[in-house]
């Protein structure tokens, strides 16, 4: 319970947390950024890790100098990518065989088959759609990997969503992050940036439970 205080502390904390990143580390920051994008997006057993915040927050710093825009933005793409690329590949290889499984030690079964359903639905945008969306952006380079897409049509996806998903809240953060009723709300900013993606993947929750709750009624009816 003390570990996950703590990560939303630092989460809705996370401009102070990451300018003082800036001032102890210097140019290592950036190393620590690309890190935590790489693992977000990478890492089937991290979605818990800030995604849409730490970029808002980046944005912002780069705003007051603490930062360079350019060079954090092209990191952060590179690692966004590379994330994906390898959750891509881990899918490919140890999909199968986790999708089928009842229990999985690492893997949140639900969280899988929620966002192989938001692929059966949208296909291969999922990959830049997912980009947007916590918890399912995790997830879907890996159901990708399961599934039979090819890595050539898969890249192409990854890019795209990548440089839009960096671009679009680095940007925000940039032009919005230093106006007063922002600055002084932050922590109400960086809880909406977690709240409102997420919208999408409540409703997809929620539909996800009824269809299986009304296959589970029809499977009884005809028995």
């Amino acid at each position: 319970m003390d570990l996950i205080t703590t990560l939303i502390e630092y989460i809705l904390h996370i401009d102070k947390h990451l300018f003082d990143l800036c001032t102890n580390y210097g140019v290592w920051v950036y190393a620590i950024l690309f890190v935590i994008v790489f693992c977000e997006t990478g890492l089937v057993i991290t979605p818990f890790l800030p995604g849409d915040s730490l970029l808002f927050a980046v944005g912002s710093l780069a705003a007051i100098n603490a930062l360079d825009v350019w060079t954090a933005s092209a990191l952060l793409i590179t690692a966004a990518i590379l994330g994906d690329t390898v959750n891509y590949w881990i899918g490919n290889y140890v999909g199968p065989k986790v999708f089928h499984e009842e229990h999985s030690r690492f893997l949140n079964k639900e969280y899988l088959q929620r966002t192989h359903a938001f692929y059966e639905k949208h296909g291969g945008k999922t990959i830049i759609l997912a980009r947007f969306l916590p918890i399912i952006r995790t997830f879907a380079p890996f159901v990708a990997g399961i599934g039979s897409m090819t890595y050539r049509r898969f890249i192409l996806f990854n890019v795209v969503g990548g440089v839009a998903w960096v671009l679009l809240f680095v940007s925000a953060g940039y032009f919005f992050g230093g106006i007063p009723i922002v600055k002084n709300n932050f922590s109400l900013v960086i809880l909406a940036l977690i709240l409102i993606p997420g919208i999408p993947s409540v409703v997809e929750i929620v539909r996800f439970k009824l269809r299986q709750r009304k296959k589970k009624l029809e499977t009884l009816s005809n028995k």
